[in-house]
């Protein structure tokens, strides 16, 4: 490092005492032994929370994508701070779940071993950047004194029910008051359909009756659903959690399986979830996202009868208009009267297509629009109004969980429904048309939602809007039917087949589950011998039978996913050492909510939309005071790596068979440049015909400015990186039998590589650690640089040779204070220049406007035009560089605590008020005129605006360059336009 310093003194002006890395350590020191940020509930100041994403502590710690958004929330909380704001901002760790686990069975140590070692090590990398969190305050989801709360929640949500007619979420203990005083006739509850009951019948139900009616109730209830299995992981996984059929986390295959699971019914919530997004200040595009999650639609409920079948089918529609061209029905593979009615003959084909289905994921169901795949299971329905058979088929594109998993297929005017008539040859019937009966469905269906009816017996002649009024009466008129409001929203599964979780707080006794008492709270993990999956469908926990034996019943073996704890955190690092309350009453109603919060977009479908749901339970039993966690929300974007690529290899090859695993194992056809030694571990998918390796950032050379590697380069990287033992450079003999002639010129000692921006990724060998970044360049260039690479929303690439002007930057804006010896800044108490109030205004009306609005990025070039120009006035006033430092320290707060220091102030800088800005200073009070001779200008003059014309052209007439321009001519004409230009005419 002081290589590197003295090579830019050199080059940019004197660095030499700029030391960041001596500098950064002081300070943060400082603010740690001196409590800098400690928070207090209670201030006279107005309050503002600003709140970031709180991480899952990865065992491969931190990299320079991850303190994007940290570093402009850190920004927004100390401006807020010199603002006169009492700022909370507080940082924990979303400690418990998959990845937690999956680290720690692939280190072989527990997950709470590796879990700890983890949150150490980010939070040295947090403190190594200078973040202003009040780690008193800290919160670790994975922590008993934290879940404690989380099962307390559960606890409430299994006490509670939903009604409809309040829009609100109730006391159990007021639904069995009612059910035992009037039954439920009255009772409109969100929830399963129930027989009505009177209030004689509830209470002749013996314990068991009345609990087993109460689970169709309750706010946390269990079912048997269709989950994303994943045999591998041995959990089920929520949708958000897998991709392409595969689970996020290890690419491993998911299957979609019935199982017996806990819910909660966030459906409940679905239109106070849809409609509030209009009263928040979040993105658009986040909010369209939920929107469409959440799939609000009105239509209607039809019920086919099933010829030969006694049970019937029920669909919703949207269009229930249509049905008059309804020519054939569509099951989800997995709705529970497929094996009903399917015959015999077309058993085997149902049977591989539900096989084929249960492999791939909601999510790529939903999205994959181009396949078209089915199955007749040889049954009929009838269509209730034209009384035609129907064939019934299955289809993957139908889902089980989305209104009732069967649609009346209409493929005149659906899509979908069409290309699957068009493909399976089955019948098109139009029934909607446009005024003027111009619409041809030969070769599309025609979609609209306007239009005229035709083909529909009573509908005739009806528009759209009608004739889904009309038919909806009818429907309900002959009992087939009725008009109702369904959502692609689903409640939420919550549990999970793992041992790194929130144990549950139940028991069960004779199959149903009862709440332990509040008294023994948390429920803690037990230790076990192996906390691995079990692959079966069992927890860990359940081989624990001396734990799950207990006096009052059988434990809950599942644990809650991975969002239990991250719902409702924001309220506990208001009051986290709270022992009697998630967070005291006083606490909550001095915070309130969240002002900023700021995270990823991917989060999206799943953290966003619970955080909402448990805010508004929690509102609903008046637990706090708010309905939104968050007024405002931003989605930073990501910070990208530029990885390394080569072209491993082309052509087909073959693996190892696994009944022969002592067989030639790198059997490889064609190999360019690389040979791969195919084992179990190798990432390259059997068949692939275009394979790229992700070669390591850090173990390539350059020529030219292209980076390349060499057979040295590799076998030297092989210790670093095990992953690239599969590799070894090819010959042409090694490869001779597959090659073409003259295609020896592609086997070379030196193979270049090709550069792509992507993802930052420990899987993409294109990490940069921010550590390195650090002890290089020091915190504050970190910070200001990463504001620097763009807009905060968008995703940029990673440029290291970037960072260098922002360091140098730093470096000048240290020239200006003229450190000396004795470590004071050499300052001038003299009145400032018009021109230097000018230069500190404009930057500390940027600085407010752009950090306000937040623009970060904009802010940084304004700070580097500041200090160019007062360097270039040599300002060394105080009344000018002691604000500029205030102004600055929220994004690069080290060096301006230590100039601040040096200009003999022995506050601290993180409480001085931000300066306020006197728009005088920026008024123009004088201008620059061109001064033309006969239309060409020859000369620039100032006066002040508001002096007269016979002053102003004394002035210029008397100039000697005019004088010289003019030629002893005499004046035709002396033109002068206020502001703008002279014209002297000879």
């Amino acid at each position: 490092m002081r290589i590197f310093a003295i090579y830019l003194a050199k080059n940019n002006g004197d660095m030499s005492n700029y030391n960041p890395q001596e500098i950064e350590k002081k300070w943060q020191k400082h603010w740690k032994d001196t409590q800098a940020y400690k928070v207090e509930n209670s201030s006279t100041k107005p309050k503002y929370y600003v709140l970031d994403m709180f991480p899952y502590p990865s065992g491969a710690g931190l990299h320079v994508g991850h303190p994007l958004g940290y570093i402009a929330s850190d920004i927004v909380a100390r401006y807020k701070r010199h603002k006169g704001f009492n700022v909370l901002h507080p940082m924990g760790f979303d400690a418990f779940g998959l990845p937690a686990e999956q680290y720690a069975i692939q280190t072989g140590q527990h997950p709470a071993v590796t879990t700890a070692q983890n949150i150490a090590r980010y939070k040295e990398q947090l403190d190594n950047i200078g973040f202003g969190y009040d780690w008193d305050r800290e919160v670790q989801t994975c922590d008993p004194n934290y879940y404690k709360w989380t099962q307390w929640i559960f606890c409430q949500l299994f006490s509670s029910w939903y009604d409809k007619t309040a829009d609100k979420a109730r006391p159990i203990s007021e639904l069995t008051d009612i059910f035992s005083k009037e039954g439920n006739a009255t009772v409109n509850a969100h929830g399963d359909e129930n027989p009505v009951f009177t209030a004689a019948e509830w209470n002749a139900k013996n314990e068991e009756e009345q609990q087993q009616t109460l689970l169709n109730y309750r706010m946390a209830y269990l079912a048997n659903s269709m989950v994303n299995w994943c045999p591998e992981l041995g959990t089920v996984l929520a949708n958000e959690e897998v991709k392409d059929g595969l689970s996020e986390r290890g690419g491993y295959p998911v299957f979609r399986v019935n199982m017996r699971q806990w819910f909660l019914r966030i459906t409940a919530y679905a239109d106070r979830l849809l409609f509030d997004l209009d009263a928040i200040d979040w993105t658009d595009a986040l909010k369209e996202q939920q929107r469409n999650w959440i799939g609000r639609s009105e239509g209607a409920s039809i019920v086919f009868d099933v010829q030969g079948h006694e049970p019937k089918i029920e669909v919703f529609s949207t269009r229930p208009d249509t049905i008059y061209g309804a020519t054939f029905m569509v099951l989800a593979p997995e709705h529970e009267l497929v094996s009903a009615i399917t015959t015999a003959e077309q058993k085997d084909e149902v049977d591989k297509y539900i096989d084929y289905a249960g492999k791939r994921s909601e999510r790529d169901r939903m999205s994959e629009v181009k396949a078209v795949t089915g199955c007749f299971t040889g049954a009929y329905a009838t269509n209730p109004l034209t009384g035609q058979p129907i064939p019934i088929w299955i289809a993957d594109y139908v889902l089980a969980g989305y209104g009732t998993g069967a649609v009346m297929a209409v493929p005149g005017h659906d899509s979908r429904d069409y290309a699957f008539a068009k493909h399976f040859g089955l019948p098109i019937v139009q029934v909607v048309t446009d005024k003027n009966n111009t619409i041809n469905i030969d070769t599309e269906s025609f979609d609209a939602k306007d239009g005229v009816l035709i083909n529909s017996d009573i509908l005739n002649g009806l528009s759209v809007g009608e004739a889904k009024k009309g038919i909806i009466a009818k429907l309900e008129e002959k009992g087939i039917g009725k008009g109702k409001i369904n959502y692609r929203l689903r409640d939420a599964g919550f549990s999970r087949q793992r041992y790194w979780g929130e144990p549950f707080p139940i028991v069960y006794r004779n199959g149903l589950p009862y709440l332990v008492d509040e008294s023994e709270l948390p429920v803690t993990l037990p230790e076990v011998e192996s906390y691995k999956p079990t692959g079966d469908g069992n927890s860990p926990l359940a081989a624990l039978t001396d734990w799950v034996n207990t006096p009052n019943g059988q434990r809950e073996t599942n644990t809650m996913p991975g969002w239990a704890g991250s719902s409702w955190y924001f309220l506990r690092y208001m009051d986290p050492k709270n022992n009697n309350e998630f967070a005291s009453q006083d606490a909550i109603n001095y915070w309130q909510n969240v002002d900023l919060y700021l995270g990823g977009s991917e989060h999206a479908t799943g953290h966003l939309l619970y955080v909402r749901f448990w805010t508004k339970f929690l509102y609903d039993i008046g637990k706090i005071p708010v309905t939104e966690p968050a007024k405002k929300l931003i989605n930073q974007g990501m910070i990208q790596g530029v990885s390394k690529l080569v072209n491993v290899c082309f052509g087909t090859y073959s693996t190892h068979s696994d009944d022969n695993p002592d067989a030639k194992t790198n059997s490889i056809t064609w190999v360019l440049p690389f040979e791969v030694k195919l084992n179990s571990a190798n990432t390259v998918a059997q068949g692939s015909n275009q394979v790229f390796l992700h070669y390591p950032v850090d173990v390539v050379e350059y020529e030219n400015g292209k980076p390349y590697i060499t057979k040295e380069l590799l076998e030297n990287a092989k210790s670093k990186y095990p992953h690239l033992s599969d590799y070894e450079f090819a010959t042409p003999d090694a490869v001779k039998s597959y090659i073409e002639e003259g295609q020896e010129h592609l086997f070379s000692d030196k193979v270049f590589l090709h550069e792509e921006v992507e993802k930052m990724s420990k899987r993409w060998h294109n990490v940069v650690n921010p550590d390195d970044v650090v002890a290089k360049y020091g915190a504050d260039t970190l910070r200001l640089y990463e504001m620097f690479l763009g807009p905060l929303e968008q995703s940029k690439p990673w440029n290291t040779n970037g960072i260098e002007g922002v360091y140098r930057f730093l470096g000048k804006l240290w020239k200006l204070y003229n450190i000396g010896e004795d470590s004071k800044a050499q300052l001038s108490e003299e009145a400032p220049t018009p021109d230097e109030l000018k230069i500190l205004h404009k930057t500390i009306k940027k600085t407010a406007e752009d950090i306000d609005g937040f623009s970060f990025n904009t802010t940084v070039s304004a700070f580097m035009i500041c200090v160019n120009e007062l360097s270039q006035l040599k300002c060394t006033k105080r009344q000018i560089l002691e604000p500029l430092l205030v102004c600055l320290s929220p994004y690069a707060p080290h060096i301006a605590e230590e100039l601040w220091a040096a200009c003999g102030n022995t506050n601290g800088i993180l409480d001085v008020e931000f300066p306020k800005f006197n728009p005088e200073y920026l008024v123009e009070n004088t201008f620059s005129y061109p001064v033309s001779i006969n239309g060409k200008t020859r000369q620039q003059m100032e006066f002040a605006l508001d002096a007269d014309q016979e002053t102003i052209k004394a002035a210029v007439l008397a100039n000697e360059i005019v004088q010289k321009w003019m030629e002893d001519k005499p004046l035709k004409k002396f033109i002068l336009v206020k502001g703008r230009i002279i014209n002297v005419v000879v």
